[in-house]
């Protein structure tokens, strides 16, 4: 979310530098970011994951009590990273 604020995407289509013409145009100032963003949330979901096999977090805690968790971890995950990029990443497209 503070990588969002610190890159000020364009959020509205009639903002676009293609607004009115065909063709695709970046979100962000640096087209780099339609390639980076998507691999920061990957990094994201790769570390939600990591943690979710981590002993601590497994501690004192029965199989189904670890599998909801890790499943409940794994899906915000997802559906977070996919609500933030596909919001940014559908405006100028």
């Amino acid at each position: 979310m503070v990588l969002l604020l610190v890159l000020d995407p364009i959020t509205r289509y009639e903002d676009c530098p293609n607004y009115g013409g065909n063709g695709n145009a970046s979100s962000f100032d640096n087209p780099a970011w339609d390639l980076l963003f998507p691999l920061v949330l990957l990094g994201w979901l790769a570390m939600v994951v990591v943690e979710q096999t981590l002993p601590v977090t497994r501690r004192h805690r029965g199989g189904a009590d670890v599998a909801v968790r890790a499943a409940s971890a794994v899906t915000l995950s997802v559906l977070g990273s996919c609500c933030l990029f596909l919001n940014v990443a559908t405006t100028c497209h």
